[in-house]
Formats: structure tokens, sequence, C-alpha cells
């Protein structure tokens, strides 16, 4: 592995030395550094709205699709049913979320956002606005725009599903 070896510039060959790298190098190890950084951050700002980036994802999922199942909400997130009833509860105990029985299906709920869940995720999308012009503020616009234009080829071919964070798979 990269981590173990002494970082020479990129045109020189890896070494086997046995010394320290003095840092870690490479796009996977930045993308993970910039990774947690930028989910730690996400949290503290979304945190002072009293949400977990979890909240978030599910709010803007059933935004983007109201009256959606809960059983469709877990196929997409690619988790087991009970587990969305959990995160779903909590969305209802703060007045976010409301299930509705289906009127085809009276065994399923429809999830639909409340007035107050509405007014909370546009208080997330100023939050999010603020979060990632401060994270990219290295960046211009142009250099913004072929960023993302580059992560969604990467995150297309390692056939992530746009939108949902993985984190939800490892979610206890």
């Amino acid at each position: 592995m990269a981590y173990d070896r002494p970082v020479t510039s990129s045109r020189q060959p890896h070494t086997t030395d046995s010394a320290p790298a003095t840092r870690p190098r490479g796009a996977a190890f930045l993308l993970a550094q910039l990774g947690a950084h930028a989910a730690g951050r996400f949290a503290e700002r979304v945190g002072t709205l009293g949400l977990t980036p979890a909240d978030v994802g599910l709010l803007r999922m059933i935004a983007g699709q109201p009256g959606r199942s809960q059983r469709a909400l877990a196929e997409d997130l690619g988790v087991v049913p009970s587990r969305v009833v959990a995160l779903i509860d909590g969305l209802e105990g703060k007045d976010l979320v409301e299930r509705r029985r289906s009127a085809e299906d009276r065994r399923n709920h429809e999830l639909h956002l409340t007035a107050e869940g509405r007014r909370t995720l546009g208080a997330v999308s100023r939050a999010a606005a603020a979060h990632e012009d401060a994270l990219l503020a290295a960046l211009d616009p142009e250099q913004r725009t072929h960023l993302l234009d580059l992560l969604e080829r990467v995150a297309a071919e390692q056939e992530l599903t746009p939108g949902v964070h993985p984190g939800y798979r490892t979610r206890g």
C-alpha cells in the first residue's frame, strides 16, 4: 500500500524501504479525507436544526417522491423495511414526516412531509448551500462544475445509487 512508503515525487518509482511515510498520497486518500471532513462539518450544520445527516437524506427522498411507501424507501436505500420504520419513527416524532394509509393497499403507509418538514427542508437547503460554498471556497465556478462532473463519473462507474448515501446500510 502507498500508505507505508515514503512520499516521493509522482515521477519517481515507489520504493520498498521500511521508512514510515511522511503523508499518504493518492486520490482515494484525499477523497476519504475530504469526505470525512465534509460529513463532519455537514453533521454540525444540520445538528443545529436538530437533525442528523441520515434524517436529511430521508427528508430529501420523501420530498422528491411524496407518497412513496416505507417498503419502496427501504428498497431504494438497500435496507430491511424494519430499519426504515425506525428511521421514520424519529422523523415522525419531530413532526417532520407523516404516515398515511395507502388508499390502494391499507397495509402500506405512504410517506409525506408535514408543513414543518417542508420548512425544515428549506432550512437544510440553505445550510447545505453554505456548506458547499465553504467546502469549495478554493475553487472558482468553472472548477466546481468540472469537479462535480468528475465525481459524478466516478460515482457512476462505481455503480453508486445517485442521491443515496451508502451509510444507511451500515447504520445500526
